[in-house]
């Protein structure tokens, strides 16, 4: 189950396009505003998990230590699920599995945008799930990225894990958890963070194959893998976007080439024309100079 996190390793100062220090950022108090409604918002839904979990079999040490231990929602929602459907143990801690994988790209992102100290990577590798980045990520600078990712985290893991315990303790008297519809609160928060971060035809032309792929593969592959299988979205539309810049380049290229030979062939014309005057120019000033030796000629027999 730890491979639902890779925390920031490696990479000391920025590369490509990673945050730097140098001004243009939000204030702290906004990054930490916006960083608190998140961790609060997802916060609320380790509730549904607790009750969720507990209303499964799970005891609610079990349940807590998935909170404490793992700390990716999605991942804890579908062992939890699929151990309540009667799902073996092993392939239902594979499907979680499977599912947290994705922590690991985040991990790798996150290490060039909040280069954190060396002493300080494991602890925030607890911290690297979908909204610690999401939240990072929308920050210009690395200061606001790491002001925002250990607000979140922190926010978030303490309130998680109290709404889980309080769940689990709860579950009995609460009834049917489905109802309250708590498990949605967590996707929708993520969605609103990453709908504004769609600028590009092509970031759009990714998330919209993703939610394709992962619906589509849903009812017929295990728990995890439509989430994986959809991150093949964003190589295919990259291959696809490359091909028809390759096309526009060749086309450009193909014009520019007749444009040079048309130019040329103008060129060449225009020489010949030139060419053909200064001839002409010539032919008539030896006729002149022709006329004019006949006529001296004629003067000295006179």
């Amino acid at each position: 189950m730890r491979a639902d996190r890779a925390g920031p390793a490696g990479g000391g100062g920025p590369a490509g396009g990673a945050r730097t220090d140098d001004g243009g950022g939000k204030p702290d108090s906004a990054v930490v505003r916006d960083a608190l409604g998140v961790g609060i918002a997802v916060g609320l839904s380790g509730f549904a998990f607790g009750v969720t979990s507990a209303g499964g079999g799970l005891t609610v040490l079990q349940t807590c230590a998935l909170s404490l231990l793992v700390f990716t929602g999605a991942s804890q929602f579908a062992l939890v699920g699929a151990l309540a459907a009667g799902g073996n143990p092993f392939t239902a801690a594979a499907g979680a599995f499977f599912l947290g994988v994705r922590n690991a790209f985040y991990g790798l992102r996150l290490s060039q945008v909040l280069a954190l100290p060396r002493g300080t990577r494991p602890l925030a590798a607890q911290w690297v799930i979908d909204e610690t980045t999401a939240v990072a990520l929308a920050q210009p600078t690395r200061r606001g990225a790491r002001i925002g990712f250990t607000v979140t985290g922190v926010s978030l893991y303490v309130l998680w894990n109290v709404t889980t315990l309080l769940g689990a303790l709860g579950a009995k008297a609460l009834g049917d958890t489905d109802a309250w519809g708590l498990d949605a609160a967590g996707p929708a928060v993520f969605l609103a963070l990453l709908a504004p971060m769609l600028k590009a035809t092509t970031e759009r032309a990714v998330a919209a194959l993703a939610v394709l792929l992962g619906l589509g593969l849903l009812p017929v592959l295990p728990a995890g893998v439509p989430v994986l299988a959809a991150a093949l979205a964003a190589p295919a539309v990259l291959y696809l976007e490359g091909r028809r810049r390759g096309r526009d380049a060749g086309d450009a290229r193909d014009a520019r080439d007749a444009r040079d030979a048309r130019d040329a062939r103008d060129a060449r014309d225009a020489q010949d024309a030139r060419d053909a005057q200064d001839a002409r120019d010539a032919q008539d000033d030896r006729d002149v100079r022709g006329a004019s030796d006949g006529r001296g000629v004629r003067g000295a027999d006179r």
